[in-house]
């Protein structure tokens, strides 16, 4: 995408320029094309297997582009990493590690004070603040796997906000929670925004991308649109992209019924 700079605009957190993947002779994503702000937020919606999560690895500079140029922060992927976080659909923490809560949201401060390296006042404060940020400061002390399921997705969202990121990176987080927490997360990823971080968020709910999201993308393997939520989000875009399966807008769902 033409991203000409204007002095009185800050360059794009994101930009995606025309970006392809392809797992071999299978094209995953094709000419992928847009950008976020920083303090602005983008929901990535289509159906399972459309390449959100593909884009998602793509922008962590995990997976090699077939096409085009993603850069983040005016830098490749790669040389960004610092700057951001990201919190996967289903984390790799075993729930009967004994690990206590505040030692997984202090996980986030260790690109910046080294694995070898022992976290300072700083870094401890960090995590005590991100942790309040999702409200689960009194559960600092406990087991990670003790808590609820969405109370150990609100844990890995401070986790990434203890990295202090200028990009956030969420693939599918509101699966499966309640809806205090699901109220928590909104509620971090607002004050992120406020901070000026940007967020990608993957997901089929159509209430959050409204109440989260200045920017909705929908793919299926290729764009089917990318601007303002209300603009982009419409019946018939959506039609579009969930082409193939019968397509039902309930409210603030997405329901799809696979032929």
């Amino acid at each position: 995408m033409n991203t000409a700079t204007d002095p009185q605009v800050p360059p794009p957190a994101l930009d995606l320029d025309e970006v392809s993947v392809a797992y071999g002779p299978a094209v995953a994503l094709e000419n992928i094309d847009g950008m976020v702000a920083p303090g602005e937020a983008v929901a990535l919606i289509g159906p399972n297997g459309a390449g959100k999560s593909t884009l998602i690895k793509a922008i962590l500079g995990l997976v090699p582009l077939a096409g085009g140029r993603i850069t983040v922060l005016g830098r490749p992927p790669a040389a960004a990493r610092r700057d951001v976080a990201y919190v996967p659909q289903a984390d790799t923490l075993d729930p009967e590690f004994p690990i206590s809560v505040g030692q997984v949201v202090l996980m986030g401060r260790y690109r910046r004070i080294g694995w070898l390296r022992r976290a300072k006042a700083t870094d401890k404060e960090a995590a005590r603040r991100a942790l309040e940020q999702v409200g689960l400061a009194d559960r600092a002390r406990h087991r990670f796997g003790t808590l609820s399921g969405g109370q150990r997705q609100r844990v890995l969202l401070a986790r990434a906000i203890a990295a202090e990121p200028r990009l956030l990176l969420l693939d599918e987080p509101f699966n499966g929670v309640d809806a205090v927490s699901e109220q928590a997360l909104l509620d971090a990823i607002a004050r992120l925004k406020q901070d000026g971080a940007a967020v990608v968020v993957s997901t089929h709910d159509l209430t959050l991308a409204h109440l989260a999201c200045e920017e909705v993308c929908l793919l299926n393997r290729r764009q089917y649109g990318f601007g303002p939520t209300n603009a982009t989000l419409t019946p018939h875009r959506l039609r579009a992209t969930y082409g193939g399966h019968a397509l039902e807008l309930r409210g603030d769902r997405v329901i799809v019924a696979h032929s």
